[in-house]
Formats: C-alpha cells, structure tokens, sequence
C-alpha cells in the first residue's frame, strides 16, 4: 500500500481579491486542494500548500480611499478575516501572504526584466482609453457606464449589456459617465506595456504545453486548442496601468504599473518564497530541481490566463513552468445561481455559526466533485440525506456498534490473531486502498468516497450477521463477541485512513479513540497489534437535522470589512408619513472641500444642489476623510434645514452621515453616497 517514492509537491488555490470576505465558491476551492494535499502527504509525499490575498488594482485603491484608509490598512483588514473561515473548514495551508509583499515585488519586477531584456517579449503601443477628469485617472471598464450601444439600455457597464447581453467596447457607450464621479470621461492617450504573448515562439510553446494530452482536462485542452488555433490567434497583453494605481512600479517607467493579472498569479511564488524563509529552506534550489512538481486549483473563469499567459510568462522568464492546472465549476444551489435575495445564498460563517460541522461540507462537496470541470450543486434535501446515511449511517454506525463492548466487556482490549494476510475480511478492505488511493491522487472525489462507501456497506452487512448486541446477552459468546468487534474496530481503522483526507478532524478523533498515532496511507496494511487497548467510545459525529438548513438561509453574512459589531441605537418613536414629508432631502454634489481652520471636527463643504448656486456647509466629518477625497462626490443634503450660523460662517444644511452608538468600539464616519446616475437637486422621495 505504500507510496513507491517520495514527491516534492508545490500546490496552490486562485488567489483571492483582498475586496471582500472569502464565499462559498473560494471554500469549495480550498477544500478541493486541501483533500488533495491531505492525501498526497498521507502518501508520504513532500507538499507545500501556499496561498495569498491579491491585493492590488484600481478597485482596492478605490474601496480603500471610501473607507477613509491606506490601500494596504484596507487589505490588512480583510486578511485578518480569512483564519476564521481556513480554521473553521480544516483549510490547513502552510503559509497565507499577500501579493503586496516584498518578496512579490521583487519576483514580479525580476520576471519582468527577464521577459523583457532576454526574451524580447515586451513592447510598447500608445493605446486610447477613458479618463476621469474629475478623479484624474483613466477608468477600467468596471467603472464606465452608460446606455448599451444595441439596445439603448441606460447604466450598462463598459464591456457589456445585462440587458441584451451584448458585448462592446466602452467607447460605444452612449452618453458614457464615470461611476467613480458621475463626470462625462473624455479620450486619452496613454503608452502601455505588452507582453507579445502572440509571438510565433510563445505560440509554438504552448502548443507543445497547453496541448500536451498528459496535460490539462480535456474540455479545458479543447478551449485552449480554441484560442490557440483560431481565426484571430493569440493577442498581445497588455501589462501596464497608469497612475493612480495600487500595485508594482514598473522598472524603469515612472508613474506606471504592472496590471494586477501580472503580478498576482507570482504571488504563489513569493508566498513559497515567504514560506521558505520564515522556516530556513532553500526557495531558489527548490523551484530549480526538475523533481518538484508544481499545481493549481483554479475555477473555470480565470483558465485563459493560467493555461496562456501565466505558463508563458513563467517559460519566458526561464522559470519553472506548472506541471498541470487543476480547473473546476462553480457551486450553484439546487441548480441555480447563488442569490441571497432568492434565499439561495451560502454564508460559510453562517453555516459554522448555525452549529453545522464543517466536515460534513467537506464531504458533500468531495462527494460531489469529480475531474471534470463541472459546477457543484448544493441540494438541501440531498445534503441532508447524504450526510446522515453515509456518514452516521454507515460509517459511524461501525465503532458506535463495537467499541462499547470491547470497552465493556474487555477492558478495551482487542483480539486480533485472526488479523493474518489471508483473511478474507481483511484482505477485501485492504485490496480496495489501490482504487481510492488512485481516484484521491486524479481528484475524482465522488468515485472514490463510493468506493469507501462500498466498503461500509459490506462491513454493516457483517454486523448485522453477527449481531454483536445478540453475542453480548450471553458470555458463553465472549471469546467470538470479542473477535467480532475487534474486525468491526479494524475496519473502522482502514475506512478511517481512506476518509481522513476529507474528514481529518474525525480522524484526530479515531485516532484517539483506538489510542495510536496518526495514521498514514501504509498503515492500512498494518492492523491494530493484539491485546492493543483502546479507549472509551464517545460520541464522534451527529446528524444533520433539517432544521439547521433552515437557519443556514435564513440571514446573510456579514462581510468581513464591515465595522466591528456595535450596539445598534434603538429605534426613534414612530411618526407618520406627513412628518418625513417635511424633510427635503437632496442629491448634492461636492464641488470643493476644505479644512477649517481653527476646528478639529469640521470641513468646510461647497455643494451643488442644482439650485444655480453654490451651498455652504460645514459638516463634522474632518476624522474620517480628507478633502480630496471628497470633491466631485455625490451625497444627500437635508435641503430646508434652517441656516445656522457659526463662529465660522453660516451652515446652509447638514450632509447626512452614519456612525455607531459606541464610538470607542468604532469611531467611523460613513457620509451617504448615492447610486451611480443622481443628478444634483433630486429629491429623495
């Protein structure tokens, strides 16, 4: 049952976008790679499981400047989060880093001259793009809208319609505005960097790569095939963004920087790199020796750039390139889209909040996952059913029918001079570890946990034909009593080798109850020695009741870059509609915004509320933003506040804001931001 030789294994998951807490689809992901690398150690092999947050691109520099703090305070917020949901789902990655690191702004400026001074792959061209005037800085498509060029649908973003579902360029917008501003942007050009991804020597590598059958997937060679030999051929990348931009500086280019798709997927390389130098192991003669192996999980959606782009860039650079790509579907909910309007929305901390057991995920997903790219649906009904008979049914049902008794009966000690080579029992458990041990190492999950499963059932068939409860009402029986349990505990043992790398907190609880060490793939063949005494049988593993499933889709998560919990202000006594009525509540656009001086707590606001005028407003927010943060921001003015005069000068209305009730608990300031697409003057109704 042994591994024939040791592997030096480097795997990593998708980098994740430091923007948001982790979802359901990122904890598929992780525990697709886990149960992977689980496994390949059980085997006895070397492995390093690295991961990191991708933490550059306009969208953090953005989210960072709304949120009042530094790109990277913003980042570090969100990574704060990400062990509660690792832990909570037995995710047990080697080391978790940051693509802002500085081992990654090294290897991506190094990659890079590579690419550049001895490849010969990197050009230049002079590219027009949209620019906000206002914000001072171009505009990735995300943040262009306008009205679809085909069907005249208004606030469509720049690449495509989710009307008509047709696909444009951003130039086509009609009457396009900046979502960042609301400002009409206007042409600029600018000159980028390009990675000549379609150079005849780039092409004829991944050819040979991306098309090798001992390669990728097949649907996914297919799709490669596509893009490689189509009429339009590869294109060339661009690498580069302008300032402002949250990321790498470009060697040799001030004021420009490397795209955020560039340097993240060589964040796996400086988070091993990080890793190696946190624990003192050689990280360049590592990536150097052709014996290490090199993988990543992905979803479906990001395969063009890890299939293209990334094992060119790594070849080019005269690295290591992947030894295979590892791509997978998404997760849907009974068939459909994940929506926490629809109630079809999975919070991972809600689940381990509602008091499920993260494994029994674990296993419905591994249950379902297979090879193939296909996407993994998560049926209620079917989790339920699946959980409990698989693994409380079958699985669990073996130890809670012969520990006690061992325990009981024979003070925990087992008899196993019947545990020989040609034992029939034995030998049929043992001979189907070469099926699953081969199904786990090719990811077909679902194929091997049946396997197991199989085996379970041929188990349970043995306790219900020994009765071990009929054998222990007489103790005429003890001596075949005790030989009966031992087989049902040796059999538990080996099912619990072939399940560990899916459940391997219930098997820090097998092992415990058999009182052995942690077990390996070898000790299949290895059975429990006789006279071995095992410890008293407690519960390992309760049912899932329906009810719990209820109360998973019951309330959506929290993100994880929220405010910390505070006590919510009650509410104020009701009034009626008449009252609200009398507050006039307008769309106001900051045109200017400057400190006060002599004030600690105020700015001072020039607002446009499309009156023909411009307002003077002073509004106690100078803690949480700094001017220009603001200017060209829209917000809401209550309009027919009385003016007030101050030692200052007079206040002509008051900008809404949020904050908590306990300020030391969070100190923040959240003035209101309307939707994309409000003019100045609206009134909010």
């Amino acid at each position: 049952m042994s591994a024939t030789s040791s592997r030096k294994l480097f795997v990593t998951t998708a980098l994740p976008y430091a923007n948001g807490p982790f979802h359901i689809g990122h904890i598929m992901e992780y525990i697709q790679a886990d149960i992977w690398v689980r496994f390949m150690r059980l085997r006895g092999h070397e492995v390093h499981f690295v991961g990191a947050d991708d933490a550059h691109g306009a969208p953090i520099m953005i989210a960072a400047e709304k949120a009042g703090v530094t790109p990277q305070a913003f980042v570090a917020n969100i990574a704060a989060g990400r062990k509660q949901y690792l832990d909570g789902f037995h995710i047990a990655f080697d080391n978790w880093h940051s693509t802002d690191g500085e081992e990654n702004h090294q290897l991506s400026k190094f990659i890079y001259q590579q690419l550049r001074d001895k490849a010969g792959l990197i050009t230049t061209k002079t590219i027009e793009q949209f620019f906000d005037p206002v914000k001072n800085m171009f505009l990735p498509d995300r943040y262009i809208k306008g009205e679809c060029p085909k069907c005249g649908a208004k606030d469509q973003y720049g690449d495509s319609c989710e009307v008509c579902s047709a696909v444009y360029a951003p130039t086509e917008l009609k009457n396009p505005y900046s979502t960042l501003t609301g400002a009409t942007p206007v042409m600029k050009s600018s000159e980028h960097f390009f990675f000549r991804l379609s150079d005849a020597k780039c092409v004829e590598f991944l050819r040979h790569w991306a098309l090798d059958p001992q390669r990728l997937q097949p649907e996914v060679a297919n799709k490669a095939r596509e893009w490689l030999e189509g009429d339009a051929g590869l294109g060339d990348w661009d690498i580069s963004r302008d300032a402002p931009y949250f990321g790498i500086e470009i060697p040799d280019a001030p004021g420009k920087y490397f795209y955020v798709w560039l340097d993240a997927p060589i964040g796996y390389l400086a988070s091993l790199k990080n890793y190696f130098q946190k624990t003192g192991r050689d990280y360049d003669a590592f990536m150097a020796d052709p014996a290490t192996e090199q993988y990543h999980f992905i979803g479906k959606d990001i395969t063009y750039f890890h299939t293209l782009f990334w094992p060119a860039t790594l070849h080019f650079a005269g690295l290591k390139v992947p030894d295979n790509i590892f791509v997978h579907g998404f997760i849907t909910v009974s068939g459909e889209k994940m929506s926490k309007s629809r109630g079809t929305g999975i919070s991972p901390l809600r689940y381990l909040d509602v008091g499920m057991n993260p494994e029994w995920l674990r296993y419905y997903i591994a249950a379902k996952l297979s090879a193939k790219v296909e996407d993994v649906d998560f049926n209620p009904e079917d989790f339920v059913a699946r959980v409990n008979s698989d693994l409380i049914g079958k699985y669990i049902n073996i130890a809670s029918r012969a520990a006690g008794f061992i325990t009981k009966k024979f003070d925990g000690k087992v008899s196993m001079q019947w545990a020989t080579e040609q034992d029939t029992f034995l030998s049929s458990l043992r001979h189907a570890g070469g099926e699953i041990a081969a199904l786990y190492e090719a990811r077909e999950y679902g194929k091997a946990l049946r396997a197991v499963m199989d085996q379970a059932d041929a188990v349970n068939v043995y306790v219900d034909a020994n009765k071990p409860w009929e054998l222990a009402k007489d103790p005429a029986n003890n001596a075949r009593l005790q030989e009966v349990c031992s087989r049902l505990l040796e059999a538990f043992r080996v099912l619990s080798i072939y399940l560990k790398p899916v459940l391997p907190a219930l098997a820090t609880q097998v092992e415990a109850l058999l009182n052995i060490a942690p077990l390996t793939w070898d000790d299949v063949s290895r059975p429990l020695p006789d006279q071995h005494v095992v410890n008293a049988y407690s519960h390992l593993m309760t049912r899932v009741e329906s009810k719990m499933l209820d109360d998973l889709f019951d309330a959506p998560e929290t993100p994880a870059a929220a405010p910390a919990a505070t006590d919510i202000e009650a509410i104020d006594a009701e009034i009626k509609i008449d009252d609200f009525a009398k507050v006039d509540l307008r769309i106001a656009k900051i045109v200017e915004c400057a400190h006060v001086e002599g004030s600690d707590k105020l700015l001072r606001l020039t607002l446009d509320v499309g009156e023909g005028r411009m307002r003077n407003v002073f509004s106690g927010i100078k803690s949480a933003y700094q001017p220009e943060q603001l200017v060209g921001k829209l917000t809401v003015l209550v309009a027919n506040l009385a003016p007030r005069k101050m030692k200052f000068g007079v206040s002509e209305g008051m900008v809404l804001a949020a904050s908590a009730q306990d300020e030391k608990a969070d100190p923040g300031i959240y003035i209101l931001e309307p939707w994309p697409g409000a003019k100045p003057g609206m009134r909010i109704r």
